[in-house]
């Protein structure tokens, strides 16, 4: 596997031409009156050309306002990648986002999305941060990859993230 830092050019559908993002989910995580509890939530996480046209749009936006974008490669292919938003936010600007990060399906479980992680918490740490925020899906699974990461719940929560992704689980993890 090859870890590169992927340049705005390259960003296009083709190059999302062999990865999968696909999701079974059968599980959320939801917090009900102010406790943390898993439902029984199903639905199939695909994305469509839509939304790869608007990642790949936002993914764009990131790279060309100073942020970061890191592709996982395997055999010259995309199987993973992580993005993080260059402005420090937050009451004390301890903050930088960690906008995405997925795993193409056929490659899950082989430590790409850690390592991925990893390059994310070092390259925020450079950049200022003393925290990563991740608005991170609420399905069982990836919060489960999240709580091995050393994720916790913010602090401080996001409300633009909030507001956009209301069901998603507004994280924390120190760099």
């Amino acid at each position: 596997m090859k870890y590169i830092k992927i340049e705005s050019e390259s960003l296009s559908m083709k190059l999302f031409t062999n990865f999968k993002r696909h999701q079974t989910v059968t599980k959320c995580w939801r917090k009900i009156d102010g406790e943390w509890c898993i439902k029984e939530i199903a639905f199939i996480d695909d994305w469509t050309n839509e939304e790869y046209a608007e990642l790949i749009s936002c993914l764009r936006n990131t790279v060309v306002t100073g942020g970061i974008v890191i592709g996982a490669f395997w055999n010259k292919d995309l199987k993973g990648f992580v993005s993080i938003e260059p402005n420090l936010f937050g009451k004390s600007k301890e903050y930088l986002d960690l906008s995405s990060i997925h795993i193409s399906e056929d490659m899950r479980g082989k430590g790409i999305g850690k390592e991925l992680f990893q390059q994310a918490k070092m390259w925020a740490k450079e950049h200022g941060a003393q925290k990563l925020y991740i608005s991170a899906h609420s399905a069982v699974e990836s919060q489960a990859f999240y709580q091995v990461m050393g994720c916790a719940e913010a602090e401080e929560y996001n409300q633009e993230h909030v507001e956009k992704e209301p069901c998603d689980c507004q994280l924390e993890c120190r760099v």
